[in-house]
Parts: structure tokens; C-alpha cells; sequence
């Protein structure tokens, strides 16, 4: 178990002594694909997308056993998680990240972002790179990613920011 050292420091966590991060196992693909799905939705997308979108917004325990996720607790409450895949040697991906709505906004998704990349440079890893939910390109901006370009997405006149940060 790993405690998110900066916890304590950010005044918009009321309890951050119970805050903390460990990695994810099988066992937590629910709760993972509901954070997903909920996370989501918080962006306004309706249910109908939500459900067009169910294989992709689904974690499985095959994925949790072929990729590497971190879930964040909060009072021993998973309320977030990340998950990433090497892709090259010296090259990460950051595949997911997602907080519950009511902790959106609060600082958790930056405690995982600095989780993931005090990770990354232990691995020697010199770049990440990740394909931003459109609504959340300006959260990573913020810490650093820049955008290097953009795909479309299923829904028209929809792109996705592929973003990259170099360590």
C-alpha cells in the first residue's frame, strides 16, 4: 500500500489521512467499471451512449490481469483508479483514469496523476501518452500533458485529444 504523500497538503481533502493507493486486483473489475461508467456520465453523456459505449467503458479481470491499475481509496472507499500499459521500452500509456463524480474537483485525480508518474520515473519511462475524454483535455493541460493531435470519436463532430507528456 502506498499513502499519497501530498494528501495532507491539498485543503480540499477533509480526511487525508484515509487517502491511499494500492493496486487494483481482479476482484475490483465492478467497482472499477461502475467509477468508469459513472465518471462518464458526469460529462453529460446520456444513458443511451453510456450503454453504445459499455465493451469499451468495461473493465474485466483479464484486463486487470494483462495491464497494471491502481485504485484510489478514500476512507477505504474506491472512489478512483488508474491503469497503464508499457508500450515500448521507455514509452507508457495511460489507459485510464476516472474519479467518482462527488470527487471530481477535489484533487483526487491529480494525487492519481502524480501517483502514476512517480511510478513512470521509477521505470525509467520517458514519455506518456493517453487519449483525453474531450471534457477533461484542460485537466490535463494543467499538469503538464500537451496536445500532439486528435481522433474522432463514435459520436460525429466528436474528436479526442491525443495528449503526450515527456518526463
Amino acid at each position: 500500500m502506498v499513502y499519497v504523500q501530498a494528501a495532507c497538503q491539498d485543503r480540499r481533502i477533509i480526511n487525508c489521512k484515509k487517502v491511499k493507493i494500492e493496486r487494483a486486483n481482479i476482484n475490483d473489475n465492478e467497482i472499477l467499471t461502475e467509477i468508469t461508467k459513472k465518471s462518464k456520465a458526469f460529462w453529460g453523456y446520456s444513458k443511451e451512449q453510456i450503454l453504445k459505449w459499455n465493451d469499451s467503458l468495461t473493465i474485466s479481470k483479464a484486463y486487470i490481469e494483462s495491464n497494471t491499475a491502481f485504485k484510489l481509496l478514500n476512507d477505504n472507499i474506491v472512489i478512483g483508479y488508474y491503469s497503464y500499459i508499457i508500450e515500448e521500452e521507455d514509452i507508457a500509456r495511460l489507459d485510464n483514469l476516472f474519479v467518482l463524480p462527488d470527487y471530481i474537483g477535489k484533487g483526487f485525480g491529480k494525487y492519481l496523476v502524480d501517483d502514476f508518474l512517480k511510478r513512470m520515473r521509477k521505470q525509467e519511462i520517458k514519455k506518456i501518452i493517453l487519449d483525453s475524454e474531450p471534457n477533461a483535455t484542460e485537466f490535463y493541460l494543467k499538469i503538464g500533458f500537451e496536445k500532439i493531435g486528435e481522433v474522432e470519436t463514435s459520436i460525429k463532430n466528436r474528436f479526442m485529444p491525443i495528449m503526450e507528456m515527456k518526463l
